[in-house]
């Protein structure tokens, strides 16, 4: 058996992507095209050498958080292993791959099927991406017992609580909120405000993480937001990109004449990341981040409490807004007895923590037990996979 092996945190906007005893690449998961160069489509990191990423088409192989679209999975996928991005012979390797909770059994068989009989990979792993930062959060941390890890990426923001390692499946939460609404509601904001912009998906999505940021006082900042220009913090105006002499836009203070095309933003820059605090804002029935958490608690042993609380760990894209961590412990210690502490850790980078949880788990003695060689899918076929893969 070797040693290493290969780690594909596939997310449904980013797969992280390397062999564990490298640093993980960041793929985009769709395949692109451009107004510019009609004929060529740009699949995953490809999107690099396109001249002008303006009304960029997204063809995606994730709808609504699950893969549903194989044959653009498979493109992006036949990319990575490819010489371009991470040549690596999947036949000499462990395979270790992300799902999300309560993925569906036919996706999990198609996926199985796929690595095996396609790629032919040594053996596979199939695991939560919570279950990975799980792992992380443990091994950095040896004395823990229990935490929580809320995981808000592009289609969902999903809260898992684990006890002693093990996923509570009662206790988790889903809130359908994630980084495409929070980007898709940007685009509609600005459309009705001051400039269309619904066909510039790439272009907002920047936007959003150039600007946007979590306010600790919603109301305050919305009384500040009305203030006129020389002092309001908050107005800035987002310089758009042209692609001759800017390939990302940014930030500045307002400026009355601008020889540059800008849009302002104002509330909008705090007004979006709320939805992950009050989705009703948007019309979605649900409950925001922190009361999620606590409804995830409720659903916990009493005795896991004080432990689950002192363990929350945000993962995923969305915990990269500023201030996103600072109001989620704000708003859990109000919702929280008051007498157990409440600890909040934010990872460096929230994007590829499970993806280095998967690189640590590679190194544990106990892998090779959760592995599912290709000898034993051959003899045994999908049932071992259901029985030894707890997703």
């Amino acid at each position: 058996m070797t040693n290493s092996a290969f780690i594909l945190d596939n997310g449904a906007y980013t797969t992280k992507v390397g062999l564990s005893t490298e640093n993980p690449k960041i793929v985009p998961n769709c395949i692109m095209k451009a107004k510019s160069e009609r004929r060529r489509p740009f699949i995953g990191n490809q999107i690099e050498e396109c001249r002008d990423a303006s009304g960029l088409f997204y063809i995606l192989p994730f709808q609504k958080g699950y893969l549903v679209n194989w044959d653009i999975q498979k493109t992006v996928w036949d990319y990575i292993f490819s010489k371009e991005c991470c040549p690596v012979n999947l036949s000499q390797l462990s395979v270790v791959v992300t799902e999300p909770p309560f993925n569906f059994a036919s996706i999990q068989e198609a996926m199985t099927e796929i690595f095996f009989e396609e790629y032919e990979c040594h053996s596979l792993l199939r695991i939560n991406t919570s279950s990975l930062s799980c792992y992380n959060y443990r091994s950095e941390r040896p004395g823990t017992k229990c935490c929580i890890i809320v995981d808000t990426g592009y289609s969902f923001t999903h809260i898992v609580p684990y006890v002693n390692g093990i996923k509570i499946k009662e206790g988790i939460r889903r809130i359908d909120v994630g980084g495409k609404l929070l980007t898709n509601h940007l685009k509609e904001i600005i459309s009705y405000r001051q400039l269309h912009v619904m066909d510039e998906t790439y272009v907002i999505n920047q936007a959003k993480e150039d600007s946007c940021f979590v306010s600790q006082d919603f109301y305050k900042d919305m009384e500040s937001a009305k203030k006129k220009l020389e002092n309001n913090d908050i107005v800035k105006d987002y310089v758009l990109p042209d692609y001759t002499t800017l390939r990302r836009g940014f930030l500045k203070n307002p400026e009355v004449s601008n020889e540059q095309q800008a849009v302002r933003l104002s509330n909008e820059r705090f007004a979006i990341p709320e939805i992950l605090f009050h989705p009703s804002d948007v019309g979605i029935r649900q409950m925001g981040i922190p009361e999620a958490i606590i409804d995830c608690l409720k659903a916990c042993e009493e005795e896991t409490w004080p432990h689950l609380l002192s363990n929350i760990v945000l993962t995923g894209g969305n915990a990269k807004f500023p201030g996103f961590r600072d109001r989620v412990f704000k708003e859990v210690r109000s919702l929280a007895p008051f007498d157990y502490m409440i600890n909040v850790f934010s990872p460096e980078n929230p994007i590829t923590y499970a993806w280095h949880g998967g690189k640590a788990l590679s190194k544990d003695p106990i892998f090779s037990g959760l592995l599912v060689t290709r000898e034993e899918y051959e003899e045994e076929g999908q049932s071992i996979c259901f029985e030894r893969f707890d997703v």
